[in-house]
């Protein structure tokens, strides 16, 4: 099978697995990622993180605060050159996060990488959202309240 639709399948991987993150389950994200210290994330909720260990847990924490949700990449180009591929778009979706529903549009970079005969996502780098960042902010003050 050519690189490209390999790397597309792995595209498609990805996007199923955040598909269940944004419904509360972050597990399928750890079979579709590299486990590399080299691995990073942007995400929209800001931040940047390093290293498997600093990804995974972002994604189980947006995870458990996430349900209903659904997002799709439209707009997509995918390219690859020996072991390496990388994909723009734009993410569209929606979903309930900590109790409130919100809608979004980012553009969206995401790299791929040949491991172990398979493909891996190795980076993903999306818009700031500033309406998720505040969402999560008047969490994290809620959360604050109620345990001072």
């Amino acid at each position: 099978m050519p690189a490209e639709d390999e790397a597309r399948q792995t595209s498609d991987r990805f996007y199923a697995a955040l598909n269940r993150m944004l419904n509360g389950d972050a597990g399928p994200l750890s079979e579709v990622w590299s486990h590399e210290a080299d691995v990073t994330t942007m995400h929209p909720i800001g931040g940047r993180q390093v290293g498997w260990e600093q990804v995974r847990p972002v994604w189980e924490q947006v995870a458990h605060i996430c349900s209903g949700g659904q997002v799709r990449l439209d707009d997509q180009l995918l390219r690859t050159g020996g072991d390496l591929a990388y994909e723009v778009g734009t993410e569209r979706g929606q979903g309930t996060m900590a109790g409130q529903t919100l809608t979004f549009e980012h553009r969206v970079t995401n790299d791929y990488r040949r491991e172990d005969g398979g493909w891996k996502i190795v980076h993903h780098h999306s818009d700031v959202s500033p309406e998720m960042q505040a969402r999560l902010s008047r969490l994290q003050s809620q959360q604050g309240h109620t345990t001072s």
